[in-house]
């Protein structure tokens, strides 16, 4: 199954195809800016029964250098049959499209970017007829964007600085900027970056801080994700009140309240198993009775 982080990675190029070419400076290379940008189907199977499909596929028309296009990738973890699939996808665009084709992997771990980046050749070591270079962006080379004013330079590219920071610590200053910074953004700008970066940062604890952050910022959002976002929030909010009214019917009571009782009921987020536990407290002959029968 896809992954929330997989889709955000390279989606967020179809959304704004003018994002490689300001993320292609932190690679190292110049790429023109486009005058026009297409989205191109992604299937990219033949007359065989091996389903080939690539996550993005742009077709970028520059001013200086004519079109070309670019296959975008999201990596989450190495893949030793990867290479492989990468050589295909590019062979068979140029073999199809007739244009100078690029490969982007992008990444959300130091260790898949570095496996990622290393030139893969098809042929033996003295005859490397072709070698597959493709272009990583990661939390090695995207930018740190900690600065509301950056962010709202360009919102997508901090959107990007999230995505692919998500398992770093320094994200959580990334995604305080980026939300002020989306502070008066009209919606229809807002909601698709809110919803980028939700999905990018998947799973991970960050989440809980973005989900935070819409709910006391963007609470005007409308999108679909920016709603579960802000229901999300509440829900941890009457959590940690109900785990402070079990807490603080036990203190008035003058029961002792051990250390792993206090954990346990601090780190429930289920607001109707507190009520239960509310409950028990105020009869309870013990901090630890409030949990008796489970």
């Amino acid at each position: 199954m896809v992954s929330p982080p997989h889709e955000a990675m390279h989606r967020i190029f179809q959304h704004d195809p003018g994002l490689f070419s300001r993320v292609s400076r932190f690679l190292g290379i110049d790429i023109p800016r486009p005058i026009g940008a297409t989205a191109l189907p992604t299937d990219l199977t033949e007359a065989s029964p091996v389903e080939r499909r690539v996550d993005t596929l742009l077709r970028f028309e520059t001013a200086e250098q004519g079109a070309f296009l670019l296959a975008v990738e999201a990596q989450g973890k190495k893949d030793p049959d990867k290479p492989a699939s990468w050589a295909y996808y590019v062979s068979y665009l140029w073999t199809k499209y007739r244009l100078p084709t690029a490969l982007l992997v992008v990444c959300q771990d130091h260790g898949t970017a570095k496996w990622a980046q290393q030139p893969v050749s098809s042929g033996p070591a003295q005859l490397p007829t072709l070698t597959l270079r493709p272009l990583v962006a990661g939390p090695h080379n995207m930018p740190v964007i900690t600065d509301p004013d950056e962010a709202r330079a360009d919102l997508v590219l901090a959107s990007l600085s999230a995505i692919t920071h998500a398992a770093e610590p320094v994200v959580n200053a990334i995604l305080k900027a980026l939300s002020t910074a989306l502070r008066g953004v009209p919606e229809s700008v807002a909601d698709p970056i809110v919803e980028f970066t939700a999905h990018g940062l998947g799973n991970r604890p960050a989440k809980h801080l973005w989900r935070n952050l819409v709910a006391a910022d963007l609470s005007f959002y409308k999108s679909y994700i920016s709603e579960e976002l802000r229901d999300e929030g509440r829900e941890e909010g009457r959590a940690q009140r109900g785990a402070e009214d079990v807490l603080l019917v036990l203190e008035q009571r003058g029961l002792d309240v051990p250390d792993h009782v206090r954990l346990r009921i601090t780190e429930c987020a289920d607001p109707d198993l507190l009520r239960h536990w509310l409950a028990r407290a105020v009869t309870a002959p013990s901090a630890e009775a409030v949990f008796e029968g489970e």
